[in-house]
C-alpha cells in the first residue's frame, strides 16, 4: 500500500506542478472522484492478493517449519512476482484514468503529458514495491538458505537492486520533469516552477535512495569483514546471518561455509594429532600424498609393564585400561616435554623415538632425561611396574604402507635392541638399561647420571651387550648398606 501511495503521491505532484488540474474544468473534484473509483477498486484486489500471497507462501511459518524446496524458491521469486502484479493492476488504470481526465478537460484539448505521467507513476509504485518486498524479505532468507544452501537470485542481485534503485528516485522523476515541461499547454511560468520543484525532489529522492542502497550494503559487507579478521584471528565459531539472496547473500553463507570446515578441518587435526603425534601429523599435512622416509641415527626408548598379564587377570577391563592410560600419560608428556615422538602403542608398551622425525642435535641426552622421569613418575605413584630399554643407531624413519592407507614407523636394529633390553629392565633395580651407544653420545653432565650394570646376551643375539643403568638418589644410598632392590614380581 506505501508503494502504490508512493506512485499515486508522484502523479498528483505530477499534475498539480504541471497545471493540469486547472484545467479539468468547473467542477475538477468530480472528475477526480470517477478518476479514483478504478484506483480503489485496485487497492482492495492488491489488499485481497496479499493476504493470499500470506497464507499460500508464508505457510510454513504459521506451522513452524522450513519451507520445503518449491516454497523457498516461490519466496525468491516474490520481488519480481508482486512488482509485476502490481505494475499489471497500475496499467488498465493509467488507460481508464487517462480517458476520464483527457475528456474532462477544458475544450476537449489533449496532452500527451497526463497519460504519461500516470505511466510514469505505474512504473514507480511497481520499482518501489520490487525493492520493499526484496528487502522485506530479508528475515526469512537464512530459511531459505538452510533449505537451498548458498542460493543467490538473479531479481536481488546488487547490479539489479542498484538499477532498479536508479530508474525509481532519478530515471522516473526526470521523465516526469520532461513530460510537464513539453506540454505545449502549460505556461512558460508554470514550466520554470515545475522545473525547479521537480529537481529539488529529484534530487532529495535520489539522495535518499542513494544513502539507503549504500547502507543496504556497507553494513553487510562491514559484518562480512569482521567476521574474516575473527577468522583469521583463530575464532572459528563466526557465524554470518543470511540477509539476502543477493552476491552478498551468496557471501555471507561462504564465509560461514569457510568457519565451519575450517573447524572441521582443525578437529580433525586434532584428532590426526593424538593418533600419531603433532610432529608427525604435520609432516603429514605438509608433505601431499607421497610421503617417503629417510635414515636417521636416533635413540629408541621402550616402555613396557611388568606383569601385565597377571594384572590384566585380577583387574576387570575397564579398570586395567585406566592404569594404561595412566601410565602412558606419563610416557607421552615426558617424551614430548624432551622433543621426542611416542611412536606407537603396542598393548601396555610404548615406543619413543628421539630423533625423527624432528631432528635433535643431541637426541640421547633428551632420552636418558625422559626414561628417568618416566621411571619416577611410575613408580611414585604406585601402581604399575615397569621396565625401560633404550639403544641407539642408525634406523629408517619414514612412512609404509599402501596407497590407501599410510604409517608412520621406525625400523631398524635400535628399535629392537630396545626392546630386548626393556625384557631384561624388568630384573633390574633400578628398572633401567641403556646401551653404551647412547651413553656415549650424551652430555658430559647426563652421563654422570649412570653407571655401567654389566653386559647381557640379548636374544637373539650373539654377543652380548654392554649395559648401563641409573644411579640412586645420593639421599637414599648409604655406604653401608646395600642398595635396596624392588621386587620384579
Amino acid at each position: 500500500m506505501a508503494c502504490n501511495l508512493g506512485g499515486l503521491g508522484l502523479i498528483c505532484v505530477g499534475l498539480y506542478v504541471g497545471g493540469l488540474l486547472e484545467r479539468l474544468g468547473p467542477n475538477p473534484w468530480h472528475v477526480i472522484a470517477l478518476a479514483a473509483i478504478y484506483p480503489v477498486c485496485g487497492a482492495l484486489t492488491g489488499v485481497a492478493l496479499a493476504l493470499r500471497d500470506r497464507r499460500l507462501r508464508f505457510s510454513w511459518l504459521a506451522e513452524n517449519r522450513f519451507p520445503t524446496a518449491a516454497e523457498a524458491h516461490r519466496l525468491l521469486n516474490m520481488p519480481v512476482v508482486v512488482s509485476a502484479r502490481a505494475l499489471a493492476l497500475w496499467l488498465p488504470g493509467t488507460i481508464i484514468c487517462s480517458a476520464v481526465l483527457l475528456h474532462a478537460m477544458d475544450g476537449g484539448r489533449s496532452t500527451p503529458a497526463l497519460p504519461l505521467l500516470l505511466v510514469l507513476g505505474a512504473f514507480e509504485a511497481s520499482g518501489l514495491t520490487f525493492l520493499m518486498v526484496d528487502r522485506g524479505l530479508g528475515p526469512v532468507i537464512p530459511a531459505v538458505a538452510e533449505v537451498l544452501g548458498g542460493t543467490m537470485h538473479w531479481s536481488s542481485t546488487v547490479r539489479v537492486r542498484i538499477v532498479i534503485t536508479w530508474i525509481v528516485s532519478g530515471a522516473i522523476p526526470l521523465l516526469m520533469l520532461i513530460a510537464v515541461l513539453a506540454d505545449p499547454g502549460s505556461d512558460p511560468a508554470v514550466r520554470v516552477h515545475t522545473g525547479i520543484f521537480v529537481a529539488l525532489v529529484g534530487l532529495f529522492a535520489g539522495t535518499l535512495a542513494t544513502v539507503a542502497l549504500a547502507l543496504a550494503v556497507a553494513a553487510p559487507l562491514g559484518l562480512l569483514r569482521r567476521a574474516v579478521d575473527r577468522i583469521a584471528s583463530g575464532d572459528l565459531d563466526v557465524r554470518v546471518p543470511v540477509g539476502s539472496a543477493s552476491e552478498i547473500g551468496r557471501l555471507e553463507h561462504s564465509v560461514n561455509e569457510l568457519a565451519s570446515n575450517l573447524a572441521e578441518r582443525e578437529h580433525m587435526r586434532e584428532v590426526f594429532d593424538r593418533h600419531v603425534g603433532p610432529e608427525v601429523a604435520e609432516r603429514a599435512l605438509s608433505g601431499g600424498e607421497d610421503l617417503t622416509g629417510d635414515v636417521r641415527i636416533v635413540t629408541a626408548l621402550f616402555v613396557d609393564v611388568v606383569g601385565s598379564v597377571a594384572l590384566s587377570t585380577g583387574l576387570t577391563p575397564r579398570e586395567f585400561v585406566a592404569k594404561l592410560n595412566r601410565l602412558l600419560s606419563i610416557v607421552v608428556a615426558a617424551t614430548e616435554d624432551n622433543g621426542g615422538l611416542v611412536n606407537k602403542f603396542e598393548g601396555d608398551a610404548a615406543l619413543c623415538i628421539f630423533g625423527a622425525p624432528l631432528a635433535l642435535r643431541d637426541n640421547a641426552t633428551p632420552a636418558l632425561r625422559a626414561a628417568r622421569r618416566i621411571r619416577d613418575e611410575v613408580l611414585a605413584a604406585g601402581e604399575l611396574d615397569i621396565g625401560i630399554g633404550l639403544a641407539r643407531g642408525s634406523v629408517f624413519a619414514g612412512d609404509v604402507g599402501t596407497d590407501t592407507r599410510l604409517e608412520f614407523t621406525v625400523i631398524g636394529d635400535a628399535v629392537n635392541e630396545a626392546a630386548r633390553l626393556t625384557a631384561e629392565a624388568k630384573r633390574t633395580p633400578r628398572r633401567l638399561l641403556v646401551s653404551a651407544a647412547v651413553i656415549a653420545a650424551a652430555t658430559a653432565g647426563e652421563r654422570e647420571s649412570w653407571r655401567p650394570y654389566r653386559k647381557i646376551r640379548l636374544r637373539g643375539r650373539t654377543e652380548a651387550t654392554a649395559t648401563w643403568t641409573d644411579l640412586e638418589p645420593r639421599r637414599t644410598r648409604r655406604s653401608d648398606q646395600p642398595a635396596v632392590t624392588v621386587d620384579a614380581g
